[in-house]
């Protein structure tokens, strides 16, 4: 189906070839609004598709799947697209799904599945009917492959970029003439492709923002007031200075920096500075004063996000009340390539080298920073080592280019291992109350879900943040995949004091979907039910989570909730537009929970690459794994404990499990695959750990639930 939102333009390209625009409004545009590109398209005189990527890689195949998606209607090889970064511009490369230009959220293929491809196939019959006219032929006797127009009966063939020219001359078919390869007849969409940057990782060339180097730059060490909301008092200064190559000792009102001509020095150099601070008005604060203040807020009030089917007067008449309360801690991210960033101050311009998924909004705070207009600095974006939501904030950049300020050379500011964790943008604590009123067969007559934690996108995006709540910190909870006869969701926001929280591989669902999936489990065994028989007995209506879940349960193998000493737990879930069920297959030894094997059925719609998708759930139930076992940030005296990879664990390579895989075929438009992996492992494991053990995990993490037993 043609999306009447897209709009193209066609042009010659500079030094030749074919220039091709493509917009694709926000969905929060109104109807009318002004023309703007947001991805370029052009094919050279020298046949290659050069692609001027809106979204960026960090890890999750957007740098192969986007290009297929122009190859297979294009009708070119995968290998001929040339992929450049998008510079910082909203207008030129916005994200329809969010409104402005970011990689996150899961709708990177959602967003771009029928455009990109509508492009692809515009660009294709310009340069058919190009072709046509120079041998004076019908279009429709002409046929593309390859990067080649032929016709067969003259057995005539030109590249496309001897046509390129000639076709940026020729008017645009109307959007609904665009004919769309069907399904049957992809060539690439769907089959299992290399990863187009997989080389450049082997071989050393990829370029991330930590690899920058720049003629006469230092590299700062900084740290930052450990407490959160406190101040820097006072430093030692001469002592860093003595150490050989420490350059410059920068002091900020919350952070102190030590440039150097090397990391080595400048580490040396701040290990000495007898850095004194003001721990500010947060001094004394805990986690348990945070979830303390938590509890109270949920009694206070709350914004009545869902009430159906009369739920009060349906618990009433219940023949069994079951609650529980859930908490899920603060949670970092963690990522492989710390936090980075190089900046060049100089009068009239400011450069900035980095990884990020919001190119603009590292682009404005460099301006607010330095004073300098928008247009006078310049951001360089690199491959991304890891983002999970961490690189949608900004605080890294206006960091470094405050320091940048004070250095008359170009410096790259880099954050230990230490600092990242420390002083990272937490996935929030989240305080739930969950109900539920049975029938006599132990089947939910009444479902009630009140959430208490932070907003995330009422900060990050405040326009989504109407009537007391937002649609992302609700995701899981407001339209669980059950049917239930009443159902009351309820949120009421609290803000931790000064402790900021971010985006973590998804926020609404890593959480939520571990409070339905942990409590539908707790339900079933009051109803002394099979765990798999009794959800799918309230998901009659809803086809495709059925299918999923019977899916992965038949590859599993499911015959209970126990095989000898292993215990095996489920979940299911509907999260940025994938359906999704796993088993899980966990047993105790030592005192540890192994996991042994994770099954996954996935469907996501159509398929683009589904080596990319076996890779994100394979990557999404490592990340789950290491989050539900191990993942807790917890605070003392204003400060958070953990520190590095000792006392902050993820999964080592020899305790990962064996992961499978299984793709639901499907023509139903593409889901999101960068996040569902992981809200979906945890509840699953929960479970598979009641199985095997009889304790119930309620508060993560699972590790210290067990010890605590």
């Amino acid at each position: 189906m043609t999306d009447r939102r897209l709009f193209l333009k066609a042009m010659a390209a500079a030094g030749g070839g074919l220039l091709l625009q493509v917009a694709i409004p926000s969905a929060r545009a109104r109807d009318g609004a002004a023309w703007q590109a947001n991805a370029v398209v052009r094919i050279a005189a020298d046949g290659k598709v050069h692609l001027v990527m809106p979204y960026i890689e960090m890890g999750q195949g957007t740098y192969t799947s986007i290009p297929m998606l122009i190859a297979e209607e294009l009708e070119v090889d995968l290998k001929d697209v040339v992929l450049d970064h998008a510079p910082a511009d909203d207008k030129a490369y916005i994200n329809p799904a969010l409104g402005f230009q970011v990689t996150g959220g899961s709708t990177t293929i959602r967003a771009a599945w029928m455009p990109m491809r509508q492009a692809g196939a515009a660009a294709r019959m310009l340069l058919v009917q190009a072709a046509a006219q120079q041998w004076k032929v019908d279009p429709s006797s002409c046929r593309a492959e390859h990067g080649v127009v032929m016709h067969a009966a003259s057995g005539r063939r030109r590249r496309y970029g001897a046509l390129a020219q000639a076709a940026a001359a020729l008017p645009l078919p109307a959007a609904e003439a665009i004919v769309l390869k069907q399904p049957q007849d992809f060539r690439l969409i769907g089959k299992a492709q290399h990863r187009l940057d997989t080389p450049g990782k082997l071989n050393g060339s990829a370029q991330y923002g930590i690899d920058v180097q720049l003629p006469g730059m230092k590299v700062a060490a900084l740290a930052i007031t450990p407490a959160y909301g406190g101040r820097l008092l006072g430093l030692n200064e001469a002592a860093a200075l003595k150490v050989k190559g420490v350059r410059q000792v920068v002091r900020l009102d919350n952070c102190a920096a030590v440039v150097a001509d090397n990391y080595g020095a400048a580490q040396k150099g701040l290990s000495l500075l007898e850095l004194r601070w003001d721990d500010g008005p947060n001094a004394q604060l805990s986690t348990a004063d945070i979830v303390a203040d938590m509890a109270r807020a949920a009694k206070e009030g709350a914004a009545r996000v869902r009430s159906d089917g009369a739920p009060e007067q349906a618990l009433a008449k219940a023949s069994r009340v079951l609650e529980a309360t859930y908490e899920l801690p603060f949670l970092a991210h963690a990522a492989m390539e710390p936090m980075n960033c190089t900046v060049h101050v100089q009068p009239d311009r400011c450069d900035v080298w980095t990884g990020t998924q919001v190119i603009t909004r590292a682009r404005s705070v460099a301006a607010k920073v330095t004073g300098l207009p928008e247009e006078k600095v310049t951001v360089h974006n690199f491959l991304l080592g890891g983002g999970f939501g961490r690189r949608l904030e900004i605080d890294g950049v206006e960091m470094a280019v405050r320091i940048a300020r004070e250095v008359r050379h170009p410096v790259k500011v880099i954050w230990s291992r230490e600092e990242d964790i420390q002083h990272d943008m937490f996935r929030p604590y989240f305080y739930d109350r969950v109900r539920a009123g049975l029938d006599e067969q132990g089947m939910p007559v009444a479902w009630f879900h009140h959430l208490t934690g932070s907003s995330v996108l009422g900060r990050f995006l405040p326009p989504a943040f109407n009537n007391g709540f937002d649609p992302e910190t609700l995701d899981g909870a407001e339209a669980p995949p059950y049917a239930f006869r009443a159902i009351r969701v309820d949120y009421t926001r609290h803000e931790p004091p000064h402790i900021p929280t971010a985006f973590w591989r998804g926020v609404g669902p890593t959480h939520n979907v571990f409070v339905v999936e942990s409590f539908i489990d707790e339900l079933a065994a009051a109803a002394s039910a099979d765990p798999l028989q009794y959800r799918l007995a309230l998901m009659q209506q809803n086809p495709r989570a059925a299918n999923v879940l019977k899916l992965a349960a038949q590859k599993a193998g499911w015959n209970g909730q126990r095989n000898g000493d292993v215990g095996r737990g489920l979940s299911v879930q509907f999260a940025f537009g994938t359906y999704m069920a796993m088993v899980v297959d966990a047993q105790l030894v030592d005192g540890e929970v192994r996991v042994r094997r994770v099954v996954c059925a996935v469907d996501c719609g159509v398929v683009v690459n589904p080596d990319t998708v076996k890779a994100q759930v394979e990557s999404a139930v490592i990340f789950g794994i290491s989050g539900a076992l191990y993942g807790d940030i917890t605070f003392r005296n204003g400060r958070v404990e953990q520190s590095n990879f000792h006392d902050y664990r993820v999964l080592r390579m020899h305790e990962t499990p064996a992961i499978e895989t299984h793709i639901v075929t499907s023509n139903e438009a593409p889901g999101g695959m960068g996040e569902p992996g992981t809200s979906a492992l945890m509840p699953a494991l929960a479970n598979a750990v009641y199985a095997a053990t009889g304790k119930r995990i309620r508060k993560l993490p699972i590790a210290t639930a067990l010890q605590a037993s």
